[in-house]
């Protein structure tokens, strides 16, 4: 049977690992030609390799989202690579900055959102303009659950997220009658290397997060990966704008 994304070319940012990694190998495995892309080359050419070990067509390309010229190639070279782009997950993100919120200093702050929220914004732009022009697509964007919530600690991270979650709607209403979609995927606590890197910061952080659990378990890259993939089928021809909390209920508390 065919996948259903068979014959699309998707672009995923932040592939070397988590969330974008299982996100790319989930578009390859429903069958579209991915483009894996993230500032770590090692990390991003892994991903090609297991896209291939699966029987999936994917390639590597190195990119940064926080400059613009590199966004723009990025989109460039995905349609010479694969003569289109059908589907894109705009994922690439950091914790950023950490500790009160008087005691983050601007440089930090400027760091977080600029990769977290304008890397986003640019990547929106030139995909957006690349598929008005060449009969639509569909978009994701990585939010997160405390796009909803304050975060004590993560003033930062918690702002760009929220933000995430207005440049969608935003994006999707300018959009609506275009046949481009835009949606948001909103994780929980998922067992990723950028969850576990905060969580080894200190016994309390770890448990404080595993308590937030109602089912009692972290959720996994590939659950994202799963909703990401059906926002960007024709599953969901009719769903744009949404925000979708994929957090096992955490934030429903």
């Amino acid at each position: 049977m065919s996948g259903i994304l068979e014959g699309k070319v998707a672009l995923v940012t932040g592939a070397a690992s988590g969330i974008g990694r299982a996100s790319a190998l989930a578009f390859a495995r429903e069958g579209a030609r991915v483009v894996a892309s993230d500032r770590d080359a090692g990390g991003g050419e892994e991903t090609v390799v297991a896209i291939r070990q699966a029987g999936g067509e994917a390639a590597f390309l190195a990119g940064d989202v926080t400059n613009e010229t590199e966004v723009e190639a990025l989109v460039a070279e995905t349609v010479s690579h694969f003569g289109g782009l059908d589907c894109a997950h705009n994922n690439a993100g950091i914790t950023g900055a950490m500790g009160g919120l008087h005691e983050i200093d601007l440089a930090a702050w400027e760091e977080t959102l600029a990769v977290n929220l304008t890397g986003v914004f640019l990547c929106l732009k030139h995909e957006i303009a690349y598929m008005l022009k060449h009969g639509g697509g569909a978009i994701v964007n990585t939010s997160s659950g405390a796009g909803f919530i304050g975060v004590p600690g993560l003033a930062p991270y918690a702002a760009s997220k929220h933000a995430i979650l207005g440049l969608t709607k935003t994006a999707a209403l300018e959009n609506a009658a275009t046949g481009v979609r835009v949606n948001a995927v909103c994780p929980g606590s998922i067992d990723t290397p950028m969850l576990r890197g905060y969580m080894s910061i200190a016994p309390e952080v770890e448990k404080m997060i595993r308590a937030g659990q109602p089912g009692g378990r972290l959720g996994t890259p590939e659950e994202i990966a799963e909703s990401v993939v059906w926002l960007c089928s024709d599953r969901a021809s009719f769903v744009t704008g949404s925000s979708l909390l994929v957090d096992g209920g955490a934030i429903a508390r």
